[in-house]
């Protein structure tokens, strides 16, 4: 089956093309549609199998498809390592859309994290220590406006 079973926004379809995927792996055929409905998933599979995909891609769509500014989407992840995989997959992703992506994680500048953050950001990816940081700091807010 193809990514366009699940009616994914032209500007999706086109980085998925982009990125060679032809066909969604299992874990992204179970796990897109209900959370294109807005349902809560949980979903489990090995390394490598698209996971971060199965769930960047209906966030995305989400945020191609609904009316809003600044920071929309939380992305809340264990390590700084998985941290930098997501935001990669986030930014693969959505490569031909509006978007811009930034991490929040320890062992890097806050004032650059900020920045990042501050200057258009709609997608955060953060691990949860740093996150809490910026926002006990006051640098940003995760206010919906």
């Amino acid at each position: 089956m193809p990514f366009s079973q699940f009616n994914l926004h032209p500007q999706l379809v086109k980085a998925i093309t982009a990125l060679g995927f032809k066909a969604p792996t299992p874990i992204q055929t179970q796990a897109i549609p209900p959370a294109l409905e807005g349902k809560d998933i949980l979903g489990c599979a090995q390394t490598g199998s698209g996971k971060t995909a199965a769930f960047a891609l209906p966030v995305l769509h989400h945020l191609l498809t609904k009316n809003g500014d600044g920071l929309r989407a939380l992305v809340l992840v264990p390590t700084r390592e998985l941290a930098v995989q997501v935001e990669r997959t986030f930014k693969e992703c959505s490569r031909y859309t509006p978007f811009r992506t930034a991490v929040v994680i320890g062992g890097v500048s806050h004032s650059m994290q900020t920045r990042s953050i501050q200057g258009g950001a709609a997608i955060l990816v953060a691990t949860p220590g740093r996150l809490l940081d910026h926002l006990r700091q006051g640098n940003f807010s995760l206010e919906i406006h």
